[in-house]
């Protein structure tokens, strides 16, 4: 599960004007930056769509304008997608929710974390009620656990219990964060993660494809 939300894409003006310093081009400029397209009012001028494709393709070291196209974006994730999703460093900042901090500011629940994929069969117990078993339900008895712990956290305020929510907390967990991003990195990941075997990094691709001008990121 993966969640992208108020997504914002900003800084062609710079972007165009210092990719035309190497050869003083200004005058060949021809986009619109004004228009009411993209986040920031922008249409692109053949011209000026021309070079940065011609850029693009020449490799990283020519395309360098691609890092002042900025983009920030809200994203809700697991953990383990946000372990893999560290790996970009470079070009990146990331403001997370607290986990240290805000871990016991509410109840648990089964949305708080990603289980679509959680297999979900049913048994009895030795009274004969009937009983949710499989990954799904270690996962509402991991809920139920975490629910106990935070309960008794807030009562006696024993750092004990705050221990058994951090050291129990399953990578499926959803974290929400801000990102800030530009196409340069975007690129990067587009390309290293469209065939990964998380669905998250599919959505993520997918949701690069739909930027303005997008193909800059996937030629």
């Amino acid at each position: 599960m993966i969640k992208i939300e108020n997504t914002d894409v900003s800084g062609w003006e710079a972007a165009i004007r210092g990719m035309r310093n190497p050869m003083n081009s200004w005058d060949k400029s021809d986009s619109n930056f004004n228009a009411g397209f993209g986040s920031d009012g922008f249409i692109a001028g053949d011209n000026d769509l021309n070079l940065m494709r011609q850029l693009v393709q020449a490799g990283s070291d020519h395309s360098k304008f691609m890092r002042m196209i900025n983009v920030t974006v809200d994203v809700t994730a697991p953990l383990y997608w946000w372990k893999e999703a560290d790996t970009y460093k470079v070009g990146t900042v990331r403001n997370s929710c607290s986990t240290m901090h805000k871990i016991t500011a509410k109840e648990f629940e089964l949305d708080d974390f990603s289980w679509e994929h959680l297999r979900l069969s049913f048994g009895k117990s030795k009274n004969g009620e009937l009983t949710s078993t499989g990954s799904f339900g270690i996962l509402q008895v991991v809920i139920f656990t975490l629910n106990e712990a935070r309960k008794k956290y807030l009562e006696t305020n024993d750092k004990i219990w705050w221990w058994q929510i951090i050291q129990l907390l399953p990578s499926s967990y959803n974290q929400r964060a801000t990102l800030q991003l530009n196409y340069a990195v975007l690129r990067n990941i587009y390309h290293s993660r469209k065939n990964h075997r998380l669905d998250e990094w599919h959505d993520f691709c997918h949701w690069i494809e739909s930027l303005p001008y997008s193909e800059l990121i996937t030629l």
